[in-house]
């Protein structure tokens, strides 16, 4: 008798809502631009610190706030449009990790820790700082997942 065989099927962008609603923001829109534009509220940080794995310090060095920028966001309750750039970058290339790693989320964030042959030794969690930088992740991101390494 065959066994039946069944295997996961994982669409890319399918964990993209949740993602995003996890987050309590959209992934992209006119609603996207005008909280970029007021400021993420703080809760959008603790929420990408869990998703990520990170502590929240961790997360703010990466994404260069420091502690006593980091401590008024907490009072005021938000960002600055700037702040909440970097942060929806992070959490942009957070969630193409995820996809990369069809949907496991902890197989992602390992590979956001860990240094990278095709970032010059760099973990891509480093590489947030940026624009430039964080392209360079999203690209590599890309090649993967069309098997491109080099």
């Amino acid at each position: 008798m065959a066994k039946s065989m069944t295997s996961k099927v994982f669409r890319p962008g399918t964990t993209g809502d949740l993602f995003w609603q996890q987050l309590g923001v959209p992934g992209r829109g006119p609603r996207l631009f005008e909280q970029l534009e007021a400021g993420f509220h703080y809760r959008f940080f603790v929420l990408l610190a869990e998703l990520s794995g990170l502590q929240k310090k961790q997360l703010s060095t990466l994404l260069a706030i420091s502690p006593a920028t980091l401590a008024r966001r907490a009072n005021t309750g938000r960002f600055t449009p700037a702040e909440s750039d970097r942060l929806f970058r992070c959490a942009e290339i957070l969630k193409a990790a995820i996809d990369l790693f069809e949907g496991d989320q902890n197989g992602a964030c390992r590979w956001m820790i860990n240094p990278s042959i095709g970032l010059n030794g760099k973990a891509p969690i480093e590489m947030l700082r940026s624009a430039t930088e964080a392209s360079a992740v999203e690209d590599l991101i890309g090649r993967m997942e069309h098997g491109v390494i080099a």
